[in-house]
Formats: C-alpha cells, structure tokens, sequence
C-alpha cells in the first residue's frame, strides 16, 4: 500500500487526506500546530492517522509522496530534508488533478482572481455546465474531486500552490496580473515570483489557452523573454486584438478563432477599471468554452461581487462604507482608491510584506482627508503619508478604528477599509478583518 503524508492539516491537508484515503493510500496528517475540531472530526471519522503540535520525522520520511500544504514554505529544514531522500513534495493541487478528467480552467495572479474566478464559475453554472469551483476558495480541490464527479473546474489558484505541482496542466489558464507580493517567501526577488506564477502555463501544450492581461508590462515583457506553448488571448483596456478581448466604444468585444460577441460595459454590474479586466478574462473562458452570448450576457448583468472585495456595507448619515479587506496588497488597494470617487477616510495597516506605498501617494494626495492606521506596526504608513495627510490616527483594534472613522467622516465621504496589507497581526484572516468591520458598523 503506498503511503501518503500530508503537512499541514488545514483545508488543503484535510482534503488531500480524503480523498488519499479514497485512492487506497495509508494516509498520515502531520501540523506543526494545532489543527482545528472540525478537522480532527473529519480525519476521526475517516479512520485517518494524526498528529498535531510536531513532525515526527521517521513517520514522515517513509512516504511514497508528501503533499505540502500551501502556507508551509519550500525552505524549511523538513521540505529540504524530504527532497534530499527524493520523496517527491507535491501541492493538493498537482495531487487531486491525477484524480479527474474534468476540464481545467487555472486562474492565477497578485489581484483580481477571486472576483474572476467567481464570475467564471457563474457564466458557466448559468450555462448549465457540470461545473465545481475550489482551489483558493471554498472547498479544496482535492475533497471536491473525493466528492463530486464534476465536467469542469474553475480553480482559483496560488503561486504557492503552483510551487509544488509537476503535472498540473489548465486546458485554459488566466493570469489576471504581477504585481509585487509575498516577496518574503520568493527571496525577496520579484523575477522568482512572476516564475511561479507563469508556472500555470509550464505544462500547457499548443492546444491549451493563456488569458493574459496585455496591459500589464510584466506579464508581457515575460513572455516575451519566455515563449510558452499554449495559444496567447489577452484583454486590453487600450489595445485592438485579431483573438482576445478589447474595449471599444464603451463596448467589450471578445474575439476568439471562430466567433464575435459585444457588451456594453454600463451593463456590468461590478464597478471600476479593474473589474473590466475580470470580467473581460471570464468571458473570454466562456467564449472558448462555447457558452452561449446571451447567456454570457445575463450573468454578467446578475453577478454579485465577491465578499471583503470592494463590497458596500452600509450607508449612515449620507457616508458610504466600504469593505475591501481583501486588498491585502498596495495594488490591490491602488484599484479601491482609483474606483471612489468621494472623500476617502481610510482604514490601512497590518502586515506590511515589503510594501512600497508611493503608487498610492497620487490617490492620496487628491481624495484621502484621513488615514486610520490598523495594524501593531505602522511606522512605514506614518513615514509615508504622515506629511501628506492630517490627521492620521493609530488604533489596535477594529470598532476602535471604525469609532475613529464615524467621528471623522463628513456627509458624501467615504469610509474605506483597504488595508494593503496582510491581516495576520491583529486578525484571523482577511474574512475576520472583514467581518469584523462590518459588525463594528453595525453597531455604531
């Protein structure tokens, strides 16, 4: 019987054990820290082997393959050790993709591949395909190919996830954009991470398809240093394409070999410049997938946002708050302050992943009156903007900041939370960032 070790007994972990378990492996879950009641109930009941709080190594080293959960980085002593004794450590992505024939749509990049992954997974429910959505969101990969028998899946999906495949091969990949972020696990070298991005196309083949944004000089300056097999669709704000996705007269055109379609961009129910982009790369999945244009259409007009992504909360005494806690990067943040068009109050800070903050110095300087910095360590925000903006205040706890934020806020402002930053310091995750804010304004 062959041996399957899993690190790390999160979501992934939990996952990959499932469905090992289901393929005949002799499964063991191995977290350093402690894994959570309604994991151990799952592996409990799945007769799965566990330990939490350590890594015993023999237990480990006897593996025929180690799945590596995606927060665990490739430089820790145990990883180098395993790949030293040629013990293949592979992703729950590379690992549950052995497990199904479905149709792979790989969606990849630094902002933009939640809300796009969405959107895709949408037009193809309302298109009536066989279709499952998971990777970074929701349900892992690996428990939905243990539990269903989907024809397609749209996976939203990491660089650190694309670490560890080998296999892995997207009939249709997207890569929504580069910008730089977790640089603290690439060597702090920006080329290291736009590799493990274009790691979705690697085992891609002449008839498989790259959406890309041609806007984005990193991704286009890649590729031209680095030419990939698969057939190139991008999408552009500015430019005309034979095959691809382009804007004109406040149009969306999408053009693939065969086929034409148009929409008017006033019919899309996500706001802003950025969110364009997603919706022109999931039409363009649609379209080589054949999904009817009406269809296309209609889910576009009837498609609602992702949560703690540019997401309207409330309005009280005429200020608009808005939650975007998922901007956990400078750009990501850029395209929130680019899409508001009032006043801005702004709640910013947390874990700072090497940030350089002058992109946003413009937004700043024309429509931020107040920054509420949220995080334990806010010296680079204060440095930054400290001249810029007055006042600037410090909190270390949510209804704190939104307290701030109620005081400052005039009729016809904005008070937006986006943070720019990672939510580790004070937080959960990014959803309890965002849930929290949205309860703390409930009860103002």
């Amino acid at each position: 019987m062959k041996r399957l070790a899993i690190l790390g007994g999160g979501e992934s972990g939990i996952g990959a054990a499932i469905l090992g378990k289901q393929k005949g492996y002799e499964v063991f879950v191995s977290d350093s820290g402690k894994i959570k009641e309604k994991y151990k109930k799952v592996l409990r009941h799945f007769e799965i082997e566990w330990e939490e709080e350590q890594h015993t190594e023999h237990q480990l080293l006897n593996a025929d393959v180690v799945m590596k959960s995606p927060g665990i980085p490739d430089t820790i002593a145990l990883v180098k050790l395993l790949e030293s004794k040629a013990i293949p450590v592979v992703s729950e992505i590379e690992f549950a993709a052995k497990y199904t024939d479905a149709i792979i749509v790989g969606i990849t990049g630094s902002n933009g591949k939640t809300t796009t992954t969405m959107l895709t997974h949408h037009i193809l429910n309302e298109g009536k395909f066989n279709a499952g959505m998971a990777g970074n969101i929701g349900d892992s990969f690996a428990k939905m190919v243990a539990e269903n028998n989907f024809d397609y899946y749209v996976l939203e999906i990491s660089s650190f996830q694309l670490d560890g495949i080998v296999d892995f091969r997207p009939h249709i990949a997207v890569i929504t954009n580069i910008t730089p972020d977790h640089l603290d696990r690439y060597a702090y070298k920006f080329e290291n991470y736009i590799a493990s991005k274009f790691r979705i196309t690697e085992n891609q083949t002449q008839s498989d398809y790259l959406i890309y944004d041609a806007d984005d000089e990193v991704l286009t300056s890649w590729l031209k240093n680095h030419p990939i097999q698969s057939k190139l669709m991008p999408f552009s704000l500015n430019e005309t394409f034979e095959e691809g996705a382009y804007i004109e007269q406040d149009k969306i055109t999408v053009k693939t070999e065969t086929t034409s379609m148009t929409m008017r961009t006033d019919m899309l129910t996500l706001e802003g410049q950025h969110n364009l982009k997603n919706t022109m790369a999931a039409t363009t999945v649609a379209r080589l997938l054949d999904i009817r244009k009406d269809t296309i259409r209609n889910s576009v007009q009837n498609f609602q946002g992702a949560e703690h992504r540019l997401e309207k909360v409330l309005k009280i005494h005429h200020v608009e708050y808005i939650n975007d806690s998922k901007a956990t990067n400078v750009n990501a943040t850029y395209y929130a302050l680019d899409s508001i068009k009032t006043p801005i109050v702004w709640i910013a800070g947390g874990v700072d992943k090497g940030n350089d903050y002058s992109a946003l110095m413009p937004f700043v300087r024309e429509k931020v009156k107040a920054i509420i910095c949220l995080g334990l360590d806010n010296k680079k925000l204060l440095e930054m903007f400290g001249n810029v903006v007055e006042p600037m205040v410090e909190t270390y706890a949510m209804d704190e900041a939104v307290k701030v934020a109620y005081k400052i806020a005039e009729r016809g402002d904005t008070v937006l939370l986006s943070p720019a930053c990672a939510s580790f310091d004070l937080f959960d995750n990014y959803e309890d960032r965002g849930s929290q804010f949205k309860n703390a304004i409930k009860t103002l």
